[in-house]
């Protein structure tokens, strides 16, 4: 047999292996990659969201933990239980029922939108009829945190504000805070005001009774 012919052969078939092995490797990673698509990150209000869901159907007891100007002995917060209750978890709206004392006239509830969140006050009367204050609040107008998120006053809460003589809430920005397992705050800021109320997480307590108009609000 001519020698310079038969390692002619042998290294063509070499070089034709080694093709087939580069493009076994180049299917296999195409494919790899097909099948395992990019897992969606979760945005800060996502994940806020969900801290929130997680809590619910349990209640926590908090404190007053800021109060400028410094509260009158006079004031509802003075000397009151305070107790949240994460009550209804919906896949787009969670209802927080806030207890002072025996008041059950106070509820917040966080809602996602097209473009981020909002924070509202639901507050009754006794009879479950609206309070002619209520339905306040605003949306974020940020990512903020998975920790953190803000509400400033929208026009309709201005709008309310200014027609009941409370101008001054106008420049309201509400926020609320979580750590899981560690703490839930309720902030309320203003130019030369600061209200911060505090729950404990890591010690649920009994749930207390439905808020006023529960009937009428789910």
């Amino acid at each position: 047999m001519n020698l310079p012919l038969l390692g002619l052969i042998t290294l063509s078939a070499l070089a034709c292996a080694a093709c087939g092995t580069a493009t076994t490797v180049e299917a296999t990673a195409t494919s790899a990659a097909t099948a395992a698509p990019a897992v969606p990150i979760a945005s800060p209000q996502d994940a806020f969201f969900d801290r929130l869901t997680a809590h619910c159907g349990q209640a926590f007891e908090g404190r007053v933990t800021a109060e400028e100007p410094p509260a009158a002995a006079s004031d509802p917060f003075h000397g009151q239980r305070l107790v949240m209750h994460v009550r209804e978890c919906a896949p787009r709206e969670i209802r927080i029922p806030f207890h002072v004392g025996a008041d059950r006239s106070r509820t917040w509830v966080v809602s996602r939108t097209g473009s981020g969140l909002r924070l509202k006050h639901d507050h009754r009367l006794a009879d479950g009829s609206e309070d002619p204050i209520t339905r306040y609040g605003g949306d974020t107008v940020g990512e903020g945190t998975a920790s953190r998120q803000e509400f400033p006053a929208d026009a309709e809460s201005q709008a309310l504000f200014s027609a009941n003589d409370m101008a001054v809430s106008n420049t309201n920005v509400w926020a609320i805070e979580i750590e899981p397992g560690q703490s839930f705050t309720y902030e309320l800021a203003r130019p030369q005001r600061l209200f911060r109320v505090e729950f404990d997480l890591s010690a649920p307590v009994a749930s207390p009774p439905p808020p006023w108009g529960a009937s009428k609000a789910e």
